[in-house]
């Protein structure tokens, strides 16, 4: 299953692809989504800190928060991500 999110410009991309999913342990970072303010989303990682990203528009946010349930939940693991311009594809299984 994967899901493109637009962010606000190609710096928050990077900053989403990066944050939640570390490509050389292929290891998902994202544990949480702390809060939700219109087009931004701050989520919690396993080292316990905390980070804003802020994404195009609040379809997008719930779009993501949406998809990223299940990594919470630890039924799905994400296995890649790819940022291409302001916008990240993420695939996880």
């Amino acid at each position: 299953m994967n899901i493109t999110v637009t962010c606000e410009d190609k710096y928050e991309a990077q900053k989403l692809a990066s944050l939640i999913f570390i490509k050389d342990g292929n290891e998902t970072f994202i544990t949480g989504i702390l809060n939700v303010i219109k087009n931004e989303l701050v989520v919690s990682l396993k080292d316990k800190s905390a980070h804003s990203i802020l994404l195009e528009d609040e379809s997008n946010v719930e779009k993501f928060a949406d998809f990223a349930q299940s990594i919470i939940d630890k039924e799905h693991k994400i296995i890649s991500t790819k940022v291409v311009g302001n916008q990240v594809e993420i695939v996880k299984g």
